[in-house]
């Protein structure tokens, strides 16, 4: 196997670089041997305390829970595990949870709920068949703003699952100046890592809060340390120290020399522990936020000044996992700084977090979530398929070779990032495109293979336009009304208002560009222009927005052809 490329030769990697990929290749066989074992093969994935974990489960059946028609989502419902929230997500519930948020395009919605159950399906399959058992992956067809990417990033955080979204367009062949198709498999895997750190944030949060705040009273009342050689106060004069006897004390662990002198009086310490409950409190309310204090503090080393030799195709995706893993390796300074105490707080939480977090857990977790439950969604699909360029006899640098590079990928393989290797085998790719010019025969026969479902997605129309205004829970009129009420105002929309507003942008995708769901954007901003100006300063209490203001603001522009071009 090849890291980045089969173009770039081994030979040509710095000593360094093979040093760095045969650790992280040795430590990726490490923290992945014991998750391959038999037990977890018998288990099913839950929540660690509201994270991932695994549970042994001898009858998967008991745990399926009844369905509710008030199902929160995950990030609503953060006392319940993943797993039986999983439970919940029966093909058709997800259709219900994703009604919540877009209208219509019934046939893509469930073709998304069977392939994101048919992974909740495959956990619960012997081991032996399951890695047989590949994600069906599909292909939304459908011209722009119909929802195609609102689907696939809802089904994501429905999932809880890593999700990143790329647009096809942007890779080039391998061994060509430009971001290689592997680089969407190593950006995944970022998204993976931080949303399980952000996860164990969350479960050392308040232990770091306490860390942070001892040693916020550390800093604000340093404790006296004892010995000669620690000034606690102002400095003494060095006779000051003539003629103080020194006690020894004989014990059974050996003999111990005091300064008698240095002994902490009982009260001037219960007044110092009296003094910091009070700074404690003060602290605690918030009240000494702007006072200074001086901290030491990590700075990463630069190494802007080096040059790593890596010519070649293909390798321009991994300057930047280069970079960051030389940082990590190279020392780092510790430099004083003085800063306010919320500053330091923020500088305090996250050392003491670092500290909490176990990196190498979270990462074997990660790689795990990313093979199993990762999406990948490719968007713009339609740009990399056409006819051959006229420029010479071979395919397209951002076409052709593109595809044939996204194969092996959607195919299964194993990808080389900074954390370890990454295989794609169980990753679900949801590509996306209008194929206005190009159509889905026109890609090559061996990735029409790959994606093996295909979803056509219908157009828009002014009765859909209706329901997105006002049905789903972001609905564009509900963002509009909250905005104006932060400004002590009322905006109130009627359904005559609404179906007039649905009205003209069905007739402005009909007499120019057809951009679905996003003209309605458009035509509510210029529609509101006037209002969201004058707030403030305008005296308005109560905006109603009805068929005569709809028209009376927007008319002119819609029945002039030069205006509607330019601002709608």
């Amino acid at each position: 196997m090849s890291w980045p490329s089969a173009r770039v030769a081994h030979t040509r990697w710095p000593l360094l670089v093979r040093c760095l990929h045969i650790q992280s290749c040795r430590r990726r066989r490490q923290c992945a041997g014991p998750s391959r074992s038999p037990v977890r093969s018998a288990s099913i994935r839950t929540r660690r305390s509201r994270f991932w974990s695994w549970n042994r489960v001898e009858n998967s059946s008991e745990q399926r829970l009844s369905v509710s028609a008030d199902t929160e989502t995950p990030d609503e419902r953060q006392d319940e595990s993943h797993e039986e929230w999983l439970d919940q997500l029966t093909p058709r519930q997800i259709v219900a949870e994703l009604d919540k948020y877009i209208v219509g395009q019934d046939e893509a919605k469930k073709s998304v709920a069977i392939a994101l159950r048919n992974r909740w399906r495959r956990q619960r399959v012997e081991e032996e068949l399951r890695e047989e058992i590949l994600p069906n992956n599909l292909i939304l067809i459908g011209p722009t703003g119909v929802g195609k990417t609102e689907i696939a990033r809802r089904l994501a955080r429905l999932a809880g699952a890593p999700f990143v979204k790329v647009e096809a367009s942007k890779y080039t062949e391998v061994g060509y100046v430009g971001r290689d198709v592997e680089s969407m498999i190593r950006d995944l895997v970022d998204v993976a890592v931080n949303m399980v750190r952000a996860e164990r944030e969350d479960d050392v949060e308040e232990l770091a809060d306490e860390r942070t705040a001892e040693r916020l009273l550390n800093l604000l009342l340093p404790k006296p340390a004892p010995g000669p050689s620690v000034n606690v106060g102002p400095a003494a004069p060095p006779e000051a120290d003539e003629g103080r006897p020194h006690v020894f004390v004989v014990g059974a662990e050996g003999a111990e020399a005091r300064d008698a002198g240095a002994v902490v009086d009982e009260d001037i310490e219960a007044r110092r522990e009296r003094t910091r409950e009070k700074l404690r409190t003060l602290l605690k309310d918030g009240k000494l936020e702007e006072r200074e204090v001086e901290i030491e503090v990590s700075q990463t080393p630069s190494i802007e000044g080096m040059v790593l030799p890596m010519g070649g195709g293909g390798m321009e995706g991994m300057d930047h996992n280069f970079t960051e893993m030389l940082q990590d390796m190279l020392p780092k300074r510790k430099k004083r700084r003085t800063v306010s105490v919320a500053e330091a707080r923020r500088i305090l939480v996250q050392d003491e977090m670092d500290r909490l977090i176990d990196m190498d857990e979270v990462v074997n977790e990660a790689l795990i979530r990313a093979e199993d439950t990762g999406i990948v969604f490719l968007d713009e699909i339609d740009k990399i398929v056409g006819e051959r360029s006229g420029s010479g006899p071979g395919p397209d640098v951002s076409r052709e070779g593109v595809q044939r590079d996204i194969l092996p990928i959607v195919e299964g393989s194993t990808v080389q990032t900074k954390y370890g290797l990454v295989r794609t085998d169980h990753m679900l790719f949801v590509a996306a495109g209008a194929f206005h010019v190009a159509k889905p025969a026109d890609m090559i026969p061996e990735l029409q293979g790959r994606f093996p479902i295909r979803v056509e997605l219908k157009s828009l129309g002014e009765e859909d336009f209706v329901r997105i205004l006002q049905e789903p829970k972001n609905a564009l009129v509900h963002q509009y009304t909250a905005l104006v009420e932060t400004e002590g105002a009322t905006l109130e929309f009627t359904e005559e208002g609404i179906a007039e507003v649905a009205r003209l942008a069905a007739v402005l995708n009909d007499q120019m560009e057809n951009i679905g769901a996003r003209r309605l954007q458009t035509v509510l901003t210029t529609l509101l222009e006037s209002v969201l100006y004058g707030l403030p300063e305008d005296d308005l209490r109560k905006i109603l927005v009805d068929r005569d203001f709809v028209r009376d603001n927007l008319s002119a522009i819609v029945d002039d052809a030069d205006l509607r071009r330019y601002i709608l």
